[in-house]
C-alpha cells in the first residue's frame, strides 16, 4: 500500500507542476511577446496541439500505471492507485484554491 500512496503522490504532484507551468506560460506570454501583430492560423494550431499534448501527458500520469496494473491482473491495486492519485490531486487543487482566495 505504501508504494501506491507514493506513486499516487508523485503522479499528482507532476500533474500539478505541469498545469502550473502551462498556466504560468499563458499568463506571461502576452507580456513577453509583441501583441500588436495580427493573428494567424498558427495560434489555433498551437492551442489544439497543446491540448492534445496535455490530454496525453495528464492521461498518462493519472491513468497510465493504473491501466497497466489493471491489465496485469492487479485490479485492486490499480483501482486504489487511481483513486489515491485523484485524491492527492484534489488535495493539491483545494490547497491552490485556498491560496487563491485567502491571498486576496
Amino acid at each position: 500500500m505504501n508504494i501506491i500512496i507514493k506513486t499516487a503522490t508523485i503522479n499528482a504532484v507532476l500533474t500539478a507542476l505541469y498545469v502550473s507551468t502551462i498556466s504560468t506560460f499563458f499568463f506571461y506570454i502576452p507580456k513577453i511577446f509583441d501583441n500588436s501583430k495580427p493573428d494567424t492560423v498558427f495560434a489555433p494550431i498551437m492551442m489544439l496541439s497543446l491540448l492534445v499534448f496535455s490530454v496525453a501527458l495528464v492521461g498518462a500520469l493519472i491513468f497510465g500505471r493504473p491501466m497497466l496494473w489493471y491489465l496485469d491482473g492487479k485490479k485492486k491495486e490499480a483501482i486504489s492507485l487511481f483513486f489515491y492519485t485523484l485524491g492527492a490531486f484534489l488535495i493539491i487543487t483545494i490547497i491552490a484554491l485556498l491560496a487563491l482566495f485567502l491571498g486576496r
